[in-house]
């Protein structure tokens, strides 16, 4: 039997299993399954079949009906931290840093839009030509993103950043060349003397990563309250630990919680830090206003290039979502952050940190900030400042 026939085969068998579940209320994933070894084991038993690839057609169907289909392996494969689907053709991975195109493809566009629309519609999501763009966050961790024709022309657009759930210390950021023990011992030094760092860097650089360390040396027994889009943070040893978590929008468009939401709902919570995963908009002028009222020590991230860039989005976001004039802003950001770090993702997929800078009251409407290490080349940190100045930084500034 040839490809086109089993196609045909899994094409009608698929049909049959929704037919067979269009009455049933809601089926879990284990009354799906029954159903589709019922229809399978049917349907084919006069065909000189193996009964592996029985098994493996039944699984096709249920990863088509309730999973991602021909891409649900790289779902299951630990290496594989994002995929990226630009239509049913063009399928992307990224690997230890680095994308490799995929030989795998959907049958055709119409195909692939119905694996996405149901994969969002099992998790209440809508996703329609009405609702053309979705974001989902699934129960791991990992989130997903979907566009659908006519806002993507060229085919439905499915990317999804998986949560890989690793957990990396210090020393293994060290020998990967991440960070220099030196830059290493100075920022666990800051951290436990309740330095407040924003960490910044593009996307996928290891923002969130490196601040999961980071946040390792805080001594167990303070209070901390995370707060993230979606719980990446893994706080260990620490009793007095709460964690917050947003919450998208329903169908309808209510019962979102917003970072913002969170940010403001902690500061009641008697925390002597607060970790919040990253910010991007109004919800900035709530974390500032958290950093200046007695949380020193907090710890944040953000997208940006360089240290100064980020600064000055800060500024921006903080206006966003605050009456205060820029002046105000400028001192009140100023105030707030001890350190800034940078990290960056080079072409080879390599990610290291780049700058680490202490931000020094402003001069007027003028940020000031002063390069404790920088990179050289090659990933390596260089030391701009005397150990003397460092050791000062990291106890008596802020």
């Amino acid at each position: 039997m040839n490809n086109d026939n089993l196609d045909k085969i899994k094409e009608r068998l698929t049909y049959f299993v929704l037919d067979a579940i269009k009455n049933e209320c809601e089926p879990d994933d284990d009354k799906i399954r029954s159903i589709i070894s019922d229809i399978v084991s049917e349907e084919l038993r006069d065909y000189n079949l193996s009964l592996e690839y029985k098994m493996e057609l039944a699984s096709s169907i249920f990863n088509r009906l309730r999973r991602l289909d021909v891409i649900e392996p790289m779902m299951e494969d630990s290496s594989i931290t994002e995929i990226m689907v630009n239509g049913p053709d063009n399928i992307f991975y990224e690997r230890a840093g680095k994308l490799y195109q995929s030989d795998i493809h959907f049958s055709d566009a119409e195909s692939l839009q119905t694996v996405i629309s149901c994969f969002f519609a099992n998790r209440n999501r809508p996703l329609n030509e009405a609702n053309p763009i979705s974001d989902l966050r699934l129960p791991d961790g990992s989130r997903a993103n979907a566009v659908l024709p006519p806002i993507a022309p060229d085919g439905p657009i499915l990317t999804i950043r998986k949560f890989t759930g690793i957990s990396h210390d210090i020393v293994s950021l060290i020998r990967t060349g991440f960070i220099s023990e030196e830059a290493a011992r100075f920022l666990s030094e800051c951290v436990k003397n309740r330095k407040t760092i924003f960490l910044c860097g593009g996307t996928g650089s290891g923002k969130t990563t490196f601040l999961n360390t980071l946040s390792s040396f805080i001594p167990t027994d303070e209070r901390v309250i995370t707060i993230e889009d979606s719980a990446e943070l893994s706080l260990q040893g620490i009793k007095n630990l709460v964690r917050l978590e947003a919450r998208l929008p329903g169908p309808d468009g209510s019962g979102e919680i917003s970072i913002g939401d969170m940010i403001k709902a902690a500061l009641r919570m008697r925390p002597d830090r607060i970790i919040v995963g990253e910010v991007r908009g109004k919800e900035s002028a709530d974390m500032m206003h958290a950093l200046n009222t007695g949380h020193p020590g907090s710890m944040c991230t953000g997208h940006a290039n360089s240290c100064h860039e980020m600064l000055e989005r800060l500024t921006g976001m903080v206006i966003a979502g605050s009456s205060l004039p820029y002046e105000a802003v400028i001192s009140q950001i100023s105030m707030g952050i001890d350190l800034i770090i940078h990290i960056t993702r080079s072409r080879d997929g390599k990610r290291y940190v780049d700058e680490i800078s202490t931000v020094l009251p402003n001069q007027g409407l003028n940020y000031k900030l002063k390069n404790l290490y920088l990179n050289t080349g090659g990933s390596n940190l260089e030391r701009k400042v005397t150990i003397e100045e460092l050791k000062e930084i990291s106890t008596y500034y802020g």
